[in-house]
């Protein structure tokens, strides 16, 4: 069965099953093969089968479908090993699926497979300085292998890439057909498949296969020596149907990967190569490679430790205020029923109705945490439309009504009706300014505090002092700045990067510490900035800057992994 599978993107690593003969959709939609890269349309592309063969085309996405860097634009015909591209991410076309779930490595019993040891070598912390180089390797060659393999295990942060680099470093060397290595999940369990590479790729599943000797792979990592073996092809009990002369597997090594007393697994290659077999000193230096993966595991292992422990620390921070948050609403919740039963009791609708008000406030109260919670959470799928922030923002102003009316506060909107529709989600700056403006009315003092929200548009991008010109992050020319100014307490100068921090708040019972975090989460993804200053004459004020010119919107190559942002084909004008 033929593999999809994804070698870029924010699904790296993740493959599919091809059926024979059902078409199968690349895409986002619910029917299609499930990848979560936001640069992908609904309805990227389609691969169907033909005769035997396989062919793709587009669907009139609007990033296009690349097959090997060319732009398709016909229905295409694909080959083995062809990459296709989609947004952001990069499939590998047919090929055999490397993970520890498939059948590709066949580990056989001795009555299955008869393995001659020819030569061990003890694998310890000495490995290294005995893996002298043979008389036809140069010696900075074997120093280069080394320090490459040194490198790599200093380098790498993921076990699977850590491996696929280390088995692509051994191919180089030592030139084998085949290698896998295979990797223990605990010393309770056997060795699994992880990588499997091959030195040119199988014509079928039957040649896919890699069987190796149990004796070879138990003697590596029971004994921690390094195996160099051969196997009985000469041996006239074996016929030309059994497995051994089928698979004419002529020189093999095998090497444990262990750090001190700990054995993860092992490097296993092969070759069927007639006249030629593996060596004492290959034996050596693989020996050294795989002292330097167990090393680069062991790290591994350490740092996803304190990555646990950060995160178990995170969680109980999150938790620890959570917990606050909620314990305070639901003792106003607590407080509103008892007037309203109080109210109910005595019959007294005045009583109870000012009991339902307590209600309500909290309930609004912890609907707000649970949205803020949500947003924080959850990565961001952007839709950008041209927007215009006037109306975006009257109807803020609109929905602040009643609290401002309630604080007796005025809330001014001051924006240029000639500023042009810029590029945003509407939904998500819409969230973004409410937090902000209700921020601002709740922050001032009641009947005595002003809040102004003024839109300012930068053609050429906000000046600075000098008469330069600062860009957000995303834009190259035009922005637009949004300024949220009161005249309230202000926000102390050492706690202005503070408040943006999840769960920071400056309004006690009354706050949940999300709203600006979510806030300048939802800035930044549009490639915008959030800052805090001083108000002249006392008061904070909160700045927005966003790119504003149409022709510079997200790229979704830069944002795929990290911010989910997809540039809408078309858009509609508000």
């Amino acid at each position: 069965m033929l593999l999809l599978t994804i070698v870029q993107g924010p699904d790296k690593g993740k493959a599919f099953n091809i059926p024979p003969n059902e078409p199968q959709l690349i895409g986002r939609s619910s029917e299609a093969l499930r990848i979560t890269d936001y640069t992908v349309s609904r309805r990227h592309a389609e691969l169907t089968p033909d005769g035997g063969q396989w062919y793709i085309r587009d669907l009139k996405s609007h990033n296009g479908t690349y097959v090997n860097g060319v732009r398709i634009s016909a229905r295409t015909r694909l080959k083995i090993g062809d990459e296709i591209r989609a947004g952001s991410t990069v499939f590998a076309f047919g090929g055999v699926q490397s993970n520890p779930e498939t059948d590709i490595v066949e580990i056989l019993r001795p009555e299955e497979i008869d393995a001659e040891i020819e030569r061990t070598l003890a694998s310890n912390e000495d490995s290294v300085l005995m893996a002298e180089p043979e008389p036809r390797m140069a010696a900075n060659e074997h120093l280069r292998l080394l320090m490459k393999a040194s490198e790599i295990a200093t380098d790498s942060i993921d076990q699977q890439e850590l491996l696929a680099a280390i088995l692509e470093l051994v191919f180089d060397q030592f030139e084998p057909e085949r290698g896998v290595i295979l990797i223990a999940p605990d010393k309770y369990h056997s060795p699994r498949p992880t990588v499997v590479k091959y030195m040119t790729p199988p014509k079928d599943a039957e040649a896919a296969k890699i069987q190796l000797s149990q004796t070879i792979l138990q003697h590596a990592m029971l004994k921690r020596e390094s195996v160099l073996s051969s196997n009985a092809m000469a041996d006239p009990r074996f016929k030309a149907g059994d497995s051994i002369q089928r698979l004419g597997i002529r020189s093999a090594m095998c090497a444990p990967i262990l750090f001190r007393d700990r054995v993860f697994g092992a490097i296993y290659i092969d070759s069927s190569i007639v006249n030629y077999t593996f060596t004492a000193d290959q034996l050596a230096l693989l020996n050294a490679v795989g002292q330097q993966t167990g090393l680069a595991m062991a790290n591994l292992e350490l740092v996803s430790d304190q990555i646990h422990t950060e995160r178990l620390a995170v969680i109980g921070e999150t938790v620890a205020s959570l917990s606050h948050s909620i314990k305070n609403i639901l003792q106003g919740i607590r407080g509103g029923a008892d007037v309203v039963e109080m109210g109910l009791k005595k019959d007294d609708l005045k009583i109870a109705k000012g009991g339902w008000g307590i209600l309500k406030r909290n309930i609004d109260r912890i609907m707000s945490l649970t949205l803020n919670m949500l947003a924080f959470s959850r990565q961001q799928n952007i839709e950008i439309e041209l927007t215009k922030l006037g109306p975006l923002i009257e109807e803020c102003s609109e929905l602040l009504e009643g609290l401002c009316t309630t604080r007796q506060v005025p809330l001014i909107v001051d924006v240029d009706s000639d500023i042009p529709p810029v590029p945003v989600d509407p939904n998500l700056i819409h969230q973004a300014m409410m937090n902000l403006m209700s921020n601002a009315v709740e922050a001032v003092e009641p009947k005595t505090g002003v809040v102004t929200v003024r839109v300012d548009y930068h053609p050429k991008g906000l000046p600075n002092d000098d008469g330069t010109r600062t860009r957000s992050k995303g834009s190259s020319g035009a922005e637009v700045e949004i300024s949220i100014i009161d005249n309230g307490p202000g926000i102390p100068e050492d706690r202005r990067a503070w408040v943006f921090e999840p769960f920071n708040t400056t309004k006690g019972m009354r706050g949940t510490g999300l709203g600006l975090a979510v806030t300048k989460r939802i800035i930044e993804d549009h490639q915008g900035s959030l800052s805090a200053h001083e108000t002249a004459g006392g008061g904070a004020t909160l700045r927005v800057i966003l790119p504003a010119d149409p022709a510079q919107l997200i790229d979704p190559s830069a944002t795929a992994a990290t911010r989910n942002v997809t540039a809408a084909p078309k858009f509609s004008r508000k």
